[in-house]
């Protein structure tokens, strides 16, 4: 990315609306002076999403970038990062790499954010983004048109969900360790729904930063890793570690017709939570029920935040990198220009 600017305390947001909340935000997650990786947990939407509120879980890391969806390399300025996860059957892959605007909105620049969307408003900003950037992962269908498929899932995320960010601070010689990790592995997929699922992904890419971390829990969660888990994990961390200056943050849906996404639960939170399965769980198998509940009120609970939380902004700094050439120039960020200061030498070569 460009020019960043310090991270410090948080401090509680007043109440915004439409075009400010989202451009605000957006600069939030990326202005940073330190390499950072943040743990995106985003809700669940649609019928799939109501059966199974466990959500979706990704990571954001703000000075590594992608040549292509399945290679990595550092950012230059005025680059905001990538947005790496885990998916199911999208050309085959195990994970894939997408920028950070188009992976929140499915558009290349800051000033093209719809400030509400439909339906239909959704589907031509994915197709649009689809052609320019992805006909190698999703190619027009036979008869030259859209195709189906979950490649959907890639662009424009907060149109169908909120997401809730958990970050820590990282190091150049982390992210070139990581780049040089995943740009030599295998990446073919495996999904797996129950152990090889997106919240596994985290877990694995997190634990190359914080060995150990990131752990299932037996109790609330009976093994199965979900994207709450990791986040309790990280935040418990976290606080054990306060040298990683571990910040949160909320990027909420797109306003319109689009349904609201549903909040984030584990595993036996979903179960005590939701009627259509306590109920009949209760008159068929009372004990089984009794413990579910035990494991939630004991291992189970995570509290986020009720006001969305804000970065207070202090000193610049830019990524070292220099801005590969641009036709046409760039868009300028939606938010007065800091002073840039002379470009630093460049970091070390990946190894």
């Amino acid at each position: 990315m460009g020019n960043r600017t310090r991270v410090g305390t948080l401090r509680k947001a007043t109440p915004l609306r439409g075009a400010a909340l989202f451009l605000c935000l957006l600069a939030v997650v990326v202005t940073s002076a330190h390499a950072s990786i943040a743990l995106l947990m985003e809700e669940s939407y649609g019928k799939f999403g109501a059966m199974n509120p466990t959500g979706h879980a990704a990571v954001y890391f703000n000075r590594i970038c992608a040549d292509s969806p399945t290679v990595l390399r550092p950012c230059h300025d005025g680059e905001f990062g990538v947005v790496i996860s885990r998916y199911h059957k999208i050309d085959g892959y195990d994970w894939i790499a997408i920028p950070l605007i188009g992976y929140l909105y499915a558009v290349d620049s800051q000033s093209d954010i719809p400030l509400t969307v439909d339906r239909e408003k959704v589907a031509a900003l994915r197709d649009a983004y689809r052609k320019q950037h992805l006909l190698d992962l999703a190619p027009d269908n036979r008869q030259g048109e859209t195709p189906k498929g979950e490649w959907t899932e890639l662009v424009g995320s907060s149109f169908d969900r909120t997401i809730h960010g958990f970050q820590v601070d990282s190091t150049p010689e982390q992210d070139q360790r990581f780049i040089a990790i995943f740009n030599d592995r295998h990446n073919v997929g495996h999904f797996n729904l129950l152990f090889h699922n997106c919240a596994d992904f985290s877990r694995v890419v997190l634990d190359i930063y914080l060995p150990h971390a990131i752990h299932r829990n037996f109790i609330a969660d009976v093994g199965l890793m979900t994207p709450k888990q990791v986040a309790r994990s990280l935040v418990s961390y976290g606080k054990k570690n306060p040298e990683l200056n571990m910040t949160a943050f909320v990027i909420p849906q797109v306003p319109g017709s689009i349904p609201r996404s549903h909040p984030v639960d584990g595993v036996a939170e979903s179960l005590v939570k939701s009627k259509k399965y306590l109920l009949p769980m209760v008159v068929l198998v009372p004990a089984v029920t009794g413990g579910v509940a035990v494991a939630y009120l004991v291992d189970g609970r995570m509290k986020l935040p009720r006001n969305t939380p804000i970065f207070e902004i202090g000193d610049e700094e830019t990524t070292g990198q220099p801005a590969p050439p641009v036709t046409p120039p760039r868009e300028p960020l939606p938010v007065p220009p800091p002073q840039t200061t002379p470009a630093s030498s460049p970091p070390p070569a990946q190894h």
